[in-house]
């Protein structure tokens, strides 16, 4: 009943972005394929064909981790993370999810709000909310009801929210004792590919005491790292959701290919990518068509 439900909540959803293109007619164009998709699309990039919300469960079964992008402030984007949530739990009952929105300490915290011991004002107080993700709460509150509702895992993925402005700002070696205890034993730095993507990031970001781009490359690393590992640590035989944003799992080099070298487990990745933009196909194994939205973002990198 609850997929069935779910499955009923994903096709209302289609539908209204579907009519939403009477009046908002961008689409998303993959710059392979010459195509364009509507919101409420949902894209294999594979064949650079739709397909229904029915073959992109059916596909999820066979794996294990399933990365679920987002751009933080795009509600849009939070609704999708929302419903396959929904949509996953009720073919795996135990489904885990894990969120970049969280710390790794706070995870005894993350536990109570699992298992319905917290109302919400307690437990913003208690994660330091508007201290460390500060982004409206709002835009989250649907994803941590249902895991709340559901009694699923809360796994929190990050470093303490203070170490990577600190890497970015003197390196890794210039950490304290007390902050380097967070990190994993192996960074893994050696990825071309991925260091010229992070340098096309520096060059957007001009902050007074982070001009060093290897210690910028070295806090985007320490926290992909950080955060494969704390999957790989609470994955085991399970299926996790994974809530993140979309230049972690672009392309697979920031967190998927990382934890997939400590576990083997298989994945997917799912892009939302709004209406009006050109992405390329391999930038995930599905794209998510979302209507366009026009806002400004914090920036999401250290």
């Amino acid at each position: 009943m609850m997929m069935k439900r779910s499955l009923v909540q994903f096709g209302m959803m289609a539908l209204v972005f579907l009519g939403g293109c009477s009046m908002a007619p961008e689409q998303l164009r993959i710059t392979e394929h010459d195509a364009a998709f509507a919101p409420g699309t949902i894209i294999a990039t594979a064949t650079g064909q739709p397909v229904t919300l029915e073959q992109l469960l059916q596909d999820l079964e066979q794996v294990q981790v399933i990365y679920v992008g987002e751009s933080h402030p795009d509600p849009n984007h939070h609704t999708i993370q929302r419903d396959l949530i929904e949509a996953l739990q009720a073919q795996t009952p135990d489904l885990a999810v894990g969120m970049e929105m969280f710390a790794m300490p706070y995870q005894a915290i993350l536990d109570r709000w699992s298992a319905g011991q917290l109302d919400e004002p307690r437990f913003l107080e208690l994660t330091h909310w508007y201290a460390n993700w500060r982004y409206d709460f709002a835009l989250y509150r649907p994803i941590l009801t249902s895991i709340k509702a559901h009694n699923l895992d809360l796994i929190g993925l990050n470093l303490p929210f203070h170490i990577p402005p600190k890497i970015s700002t003197g390196g890794i070696a210039s950490l304290l004792p007390e902050d380097a205890r967070h990190l994993p034993d192996r960074i893994d730095l050696t990825n071309p590919a991925h260091r010229e993507y992070v340098k096309t990031v520096f060059e957007s970001h001009h902050i007074r005491g982070r001009e060093r781009f290897d210690y910028f490359y070295e806090a985007q690393c320490a926290w992909e790292d950080t955060m494969a590992a704390a999957i790989a640590q609470h994955l085991g035989t399970r299926k996790m959701v994974v809530i993140i944003g979309n230049g972690h799992i672009i392309y697979k080099f920031g967190v998927p290919d990382r934890v997939f070298a400590h576990t083997n487990a298989l994945f997917r990745t799912i892009y939302p990518a709004p209406a009006g933009t050109e992405v390329s196909a391999d930038i995930a194994d599905y794209i998510w068509v979302s209507p366009s939205r026009s806002h400004g973002t914090r920036p999401s990198h250290p």
